[in-house]
């Protein structure tokens, strides 16, 4: 039998606001334990929660990023269960009414684009931390309650792991361009489950799916995804029946592993929220904030092409984050090579940000001083090989790059007459050589070039010395 598989993703993004989402601790990553915490964050008698406005205007803008539909009024809601990490033994959460919905992205997977639906964005709050490894009993830390969460929620228009993977690549990508989530997958701070079903090819009805946790990377929700789909085929060929459950992947064994049975909305007992009212959301504010969005992923990709003549491959690198592509913009405002700037960036400052594991704009190495490299290039005063070199001297040293081609005497030998006498005198003693060239033997043309650069340690002009080289072996010496 041949199945069709049907993926749908819920992509949990903590928001960047200074204090969390219902009181006025603050929203850090780590910390010592239990020192960001009162009684809202635990839920005490008494305490009364109060929305932050920041955050409904970080998850409004997500939604306008994607093209949802904004609710003038949206609720929150009690999320019931029990689990040692919520103190309150509930989540304030929004369920019936989210404050976005009915969205959408555009991915694009072999060659071919397709649009993927937004069922859904909602607020809600973080749970707290179990630390397991410490003690003899399970240690609880109240730092991460109350952070301010969004939960974006796809239809399931996902047909394989690549579709997802390509989906939480484009998400993450409008995440970082709109600064409301740092989309740090190590800390948490980005996380993903899904929900993963197969039926017969051709059928409309959704099989029972399975839910997907603890997948901490991209690369294992699609190893993940690709698991359970094979999984789910070898049940149902050996004549088993999917049952609804909630799995974890474990990445050492590179299988899933059955965690509990799959709760269903009715299980979580919701309600409205009493001590929160209804968020009213004005269309002057929606405007507002509309008109704040910054120029998206796929947007900039389009003005990179049109613009600066970069091909779609380059557009999509340069674009993969937003200090990417404004490290590229701040290069170009000093050098006016657009492709030379392009491959630089793809090239070596991409490498250089991966070498030392550091964010693009705390490179030594500046827009600014790249583009002067650039310009020492372009003008002949450097060969590409030697600004190669004061490339990493520049990150090393933390100079520029002018100061370190004068310290190390690295400036191109372009003058004509100097370089005419060294190819001049390389034919001279190299007879034998000249004399294959003459029988047709035109490679050979590359040793008298080698022999040029060596003659003037690497600083002769590569572009003037095959251009003597050529014309004296035409002329017949």
């Amino acid at each position: 039998m041949e199945f069709e598989t049907v993926i749908g993703l819920e992509v949990h993004a903590q928001l960047l606001t200074k204090t969390k989402i219902f009181c006025g601790c603050k929203s850090a990553f780590g910390g010592e334990p239990n020192s960001r915490g009162c009684p809202v964050c635990l839920g005490l008698p008494g305490s009364l929660p109060v929305l932050n406005r920041a955050a409904v205007d970080m998850a409004i803008r997500m939604g306008l990023a994607v093209h949802c539909t904004i609710a003038r009024k949206s609720i929150f809601a009690r999320k019931n269960y029990f689990y040692p990490d919520l103190p309150k033994g509930y989540q304030i959460s929004q369920y019936d009414l989210p404050v976005c919905e009915h969205g959408k992205v555009a991915i694009e997977v072999d060659g071919q684009t397709k649009e993927i639906g937004i069922t859904r964005i909602h607020l809600e709050e973080d749970a707290g931390k179990l630390v397991h490894d410490q003690d003899a009993d399970s240690l609880f830390d109240v730092n991460r309650c109350g952070t301010p969460l969004i939960e974006i929620v796809s239809e399931p228009e996902m047909h394989g792991p690549r579709d997802a993977y390509a989906y939480l690549m484009v998400i993450k990508q409008i995440l970082e361009y709109l600064n409301v989530c740092d989309c740090n997958m190590e800390e948490g701070s980005l996380r993903c489950d899904a929900n993963v079903s197969i039926r017969p090819r051709g059928q409309q009805r959704l099989g029972t799916k399975v839910e997907l946790k603890n997948m901490n990377t991209f690369r294992g929700v699609e190893k993940a995804l690709e698991y359970e789909v094979l999984r789910q085929k070898e049940v149902i060929e050996t004549g088993g029946k999917i049952v609804q459950q909630t799995f974890l992947w474990d990445a050492q064994s590179g299988r899933t592993v059955p965690m509990r049975s799959k709760e269903d909305a009715h299980d979580y007992r919701y309600f409205p929220e009493p001590d929160l009212p209804a968020l009213i959301v004005e269309d002057e504010r929606i405007e507002t904030l509309r008109k704040g969005l910054p120029e998206l992923p796929h947007e900039k990709r389009l003005r990179f092409m049109s613009a600066h003549g970069l091909t779609p491959y380059m557009a999509e690198i340069l674009t993969s984050s937003r200090a990417v592509a404004d490290y590229y913009e701040q290069t170009l405002q000093f050098c006016n090579d657009a492709k030379l700037a392009a491959n630089w960036v793809m090239g070596e400052v991409l490498r250089l940000q991966k070498d030392k594991n550091s964010m693009v704009e705390m490179l030594k190495v500046t827009p600014k001083r790249l583009a002067s490299l650039l310009i020492l290039v372009s003008n002949n005063t450097i060969s590409a090989q030697a600004a190669k070199k004061v490339f990493d001297l520049i990150e090393a040293h933390d100079k520029d790059p002018e100061v370190i081609v004068e310290e190390q005497g690295l400036k191109q030998i372009s003058d004509t007459n100097a370089l005419e006498k060294v190819v001049r005198d390389i034919l001279e003693k190299n007879q034998a050589e000249v004399a294959r060239y003459k029988a047709g033997e035109k490679k050979i043309m590359g040793f008298f070039v080698g022999e040029a650069m060596k003659l003037t340690k690497g600083k002769g002009n590569p572009k003037e010395i095959n251009r003597l080289v050529s014309a004296m072996l035409e002329k017949n010496l």
